[in-house]
């Protein structure tokens, strides 16, 4: 694989150090409580740690070599082609006893890069986490769709995880979840499961949603809802009975609206308009950040499909969603910033922190100048 001159400079100047074996970097990863692990060249590999990167400072910089041999110890020769061929590759990778690994190879400057982010194997619970206690009532719908949405790393997967873990425990349902890299693993309990993965099981997100559709499902998980025939096909799923949970890069629950309807041509948006508003269940959109005292929490906004919030979908009125939500404390419903506030006033989070991730800070420090003066200064 060719790289560029710079490239080869600084590779030769990092000397003939020997990189550690990829499971020692990734036990490593797990040890410190890291969710992340970056190898790239020039540096020595980075670990994200509670949201910040942290290099490893004790190991040499990385190698074009380093990074390659790297790459083959965790691969097949197919992942090699696939990845030689398009330049880029998602696949999942294990250390028994220790975690499975998401992992995304790219090439940068002529060289390989790869991230890491660490699936445990036991799956957390809803309680665990955090999540909003409306997540078992929405994961036990007979039908609808469900979005899961939020920027990457904030944790859709996990709070998706979460959810069909406490579906699996509670409830008998056929489920088959499609993923682009399987990342949890399930075992049946009360459901039964079926996973598939991209490249392995199905070579498509629609083709594999058509089939599943004739599996007899009840549950429908969508890994990743990416492009206009996988999103047309969810939403016909959900109006033939079934329930649908996928998960959007979106950061509010309008912005998911908008997302969905945007993706078909503007002839037929009035029509999914109305499709999509008959459909929706709930949009949970999440955030993570970091927790006072250590370790980081998640954040939701919650759009719950009140009959006001169809029909405000339906007329394409998405920008009165906020306000509405604003006012649906009863129904469930909360904006971002509501929740941004709920964590500050309960000290879970610091003021500078929340006010960092929302999207309308000016009006979220309207909302804390609330908070009592005699809180420490930062809450």
């Amino acid at each position: 694989m060719s790289q560029p001159p710079q490239d080869s400079a600084k590779a030769n100047s990092a000397g003939a150090k020997t990189e550690l074996h990829v499971d020692q970097l990734l036990r490593m990863l797990v040890e410190r409580g890291a969710s992340d692990l970056h190898v790239t060249v020039p540096s020595p590999p980075i670990l994200r740690i509670e949201g910040r990167l942290v290099t490893l400072k004790e190991l040499p910089p990385m190698t074009p070599a380093g990074v390659r041999k790297i790459f083959e110890q965790i691969t097949t020769p197919e992942q090699r082609a696939a990845f030689d061929k398009d330049l880029e590759l998602d696949f999942a990778y294990s250390i028994a006893g220790v975690a499975r690994f998401r992992v995304n190879a790219l090439q940068q400057r002529g060289t390989l890069s790869l991230a890491f982010r660490v699936v445990p194997f036991r799956i957390p619970s809803i309680d665990e986490l955090g999540l909003p206690p409306i997540c078992r009532e929405l994961i036990a719908k007979p039908r609808g769709l469900i979005l899961i949405t939020g920027a990457a790393g904030s944790g859709k997967s996990t709070t998706l995880a979460a959810m069909l873990g406490h579906l699996n425990a509670t409830a008998e349902r056929n489920v088959i979840t499609i993923e682009d890299p399987i990342e949890f693993l399930f075992h049946n309990d009360q459901c039964t499961i079926r996973q598939r993965e991209l490249g392995y099981d199905t070579k498509e997100f629609h083709a594999a949603l058509v089939h599943a559709l004739r599996h007899d499902p009840d549950v429908i998980v969508i890994g990743e809802m990416r492009d206009l025939p996988t999103i047309s096909t969810a939403i016909t799923a959900a109006e033939t009975g079934h329930l649908v949970v996928g998960t959007l890069h979106t950061i509010d629950a309008a912005q998911s609206v908008d997302r969905v309807i945007d993706t078909f041509p503007a002839a037929q948006q009035q029509q999914i308009r109305l499709q999509f508003s008959q459909v929706l269940e709930a949009v949970l959109s999440q955030v993570l950040l970091p927790r006072v005292g250590g370790g980081r929490v998640a954040a939701f906004e919650i759009l719950v499909a009140t009959p006001e919030i169809r029909r405000l979908i339906r007329d394409g009125k998405t920008l009165e969603i906020a306000l509405n939500l604003e006012q649906g404390a009863a129904e469930g419903k909360q904006t971002m910033d509501q929740a941004l506030a709920d964590l500050v006033r309960r000290r879970i989070v610091s003021r500078e922190d929340a006010l960092a991730v929302s999207s309308h800070p000016a009006q979220l420090s309207g909302m804390l100048a609330k908070v009592s003066d005699g809180r420490p200064d930062g809450y």
